[in-house]
């Protein structure tokens, strides 16, 4: 058990990264910068199989999310950055569950629609632009920018803790806070998911390989 435990903690550490990366680079037009609107948001998710692809996994990292930040609870409450892990530890996590409810509200349900007549679709557009400007309770949504605050309080415990490389919580800091850059700038999303991989692809490595004293146990 504490085996299979270890190999899935690392491969969280692996995967969460790169999931974000396949999403990011699969936006159209990443280099046309620019906040697009609700309805332009609806109208590039239409028939965009790739980039429903995409938003299908990000709806399924959470789970990989959440197995990272109970990691760093577990491994910051070893010092003195005990409260800073567990606070941040427990904000990231419920921002988690929100981006989780962000892409099924959201994007899963644009693939849906997939099925509908162009004339259909259209008539439909005033019930989506009321979903993407987070009308009704879908104002919890923005519940998601804890997700970032959260991890950057881990990642700054880490730093002053040295529980992990120095190198490698400063990657996480910064990847952390850029990664959830607003629709439009994609490509910002895309480098801070590359520096999250280049923090945390070696460590899940060092996990399984059992390289690293850190605690894998969750």
């Amino acid at each position: 058990m504490n085996s299979a435990k270890r190999i899935g903690t690392g491969l969280s550490f692996i995967f969460f990264p790169l999931v974000f990366i396949f999403a990011f680079a699969g936006h159209p037009n990443m280099l046309n910068l620019h906040l697009p609107g609700p309805e332009e948001l609806i109208l590039r998710a239409r028939g965009n199989g790739l980039l429903h692809f995409g938003h299908a996994l990000v709806t399924l990292n959470p789970a990989l999310l959440v197995v990272v930040a109970l990691h760093f609870m577990k491994l910051l409450n070893r010092g003195t950055a005990d409260w800073a892990g567990f606070i941040g530890g427990i904000l990231a996590i419920f921002g988690v569950l929100m981006l989780a409810m962000d892409k099924g509200a959201l994007c899963l349900t644009m693939s849906a629609l997939e099925a509908l007549p162009d004339g259909d679709f259209e008539r439909m557009m005033p019930g989506l632009l009321l979903m993407f400007t987070k009308g009704g309770w879908l104002v919890l949504i923005w519940g998601l920018l804890l997700l970032p605050i959260g991890f950057a309080i881990q990642a700054v415990a880490l730093i002053k803790s040295k529980a992990i490389p120095r190198s490698q919580s400063i990657l996480f800091l910064i990847g952390v806070l850029f990664v959830g850059t607003p629709d439009g700038v994609e490509i910002i999303n895309l480098s801070a998911s590359v520096l999250l991989a280049l923090a945390f692809v070696p460590y899940g490595i060092q996990i399984i390989a059992k390289k690293s004293l850190l605690p894998c146990n969750l």
